[in-house]
């Protein structure tokens, strides 16, 4: 089996790294990194950079797309070479993925029309724009395609997609293995459990309308 998680500038470091450390340790599996070029990509921050080892022509057929999102305005939506790869990986693929804002590539790419997605909380109204139906829950399966929210959710998505192709008990021992038993210091990681205020601040400074 055969793994591709897709790599494009100013991507989110975690949306692709969750995935690789959780999904990617399905027994037998090659997990690849694949870009339009070989080469490091750098990250929406600008100071890290992960290596696409392959090109995206060179993995015509993988059996699990993941696509990772990055700020709204950076996702390349417009970028039909990697918009084609999309659609005829996702012709071959056995499940197509996405974490945060890669929902929206997947939606741009014609591939969530009339399905269930969710994205980044922010984000969320962006993917009505290509005719797909958004749900605010933290992992969404709709057929072979698996999304799931903002940033971190990329782990349990990558737990939910082993524990569906692995069985329960093999995902369970990857949870384990990765000590993923959140405890966070503060229960502000929804929107409708963060303080008003700072959710307005967070849609003021961030909002695609404003950055465009």
């Amino acid at each position: 089996m055969q793994i591709a998680i897709v790599l494009y500038d100013r991507f989110t470091a975690l949306d692709a790294v969750g995935p690789y450390e959780t999904l990617g340790r399905l027994p037998g599996a090659e997990t690849v990194f694949v870009a339009e070029r070989t080469g490091p990509v750098r990250t929406d921050t600008g100071q890290l950079a992960l290596t696409a080892d392959r090109t995206l022509s060179e993995v015509p057929r993988p059996d699990i797309v993941v696509v990772p999102g990055g700020p709204e305005q950076a996702v390349p939506t417009r970028n039909e070479p990697l918009l084609e790869w999309l659609r005829a990986a996702d012709a071959a693929s056995t499940w197509t993925t996405s974490v945060c804002t890669g929902s929206l590539l997947l939606a741009a790419a014609g591939l969530l029309g009339g399905r269930s997605a969710t994205s980044h909380w922010l984000s969320l109204d962006g993917l009505t724009r290509y005719g797909a139906r958004p749900a605010g829950d933290r992992v969404v399966l709709d057929g072979k395609y698996v999304t799931a929210a903002g940033v971190s959710a990329g782990i349990d998505m990558g737990l939910t997609l082993l524990g569906r192709i692995a069985g329960d008990e093999y995902a369970q021992a990857v949870q384990l293995m990765t000590e993923y038993d959140p405890q966070p210091p503060y229960d502000a990681g929804a929107p409708h459990k963060a303080p008003g205020h700072l959710v307005d601040r967070m849609r003021a400074r961030f909002s695609p309308a404003r950055s465009r």
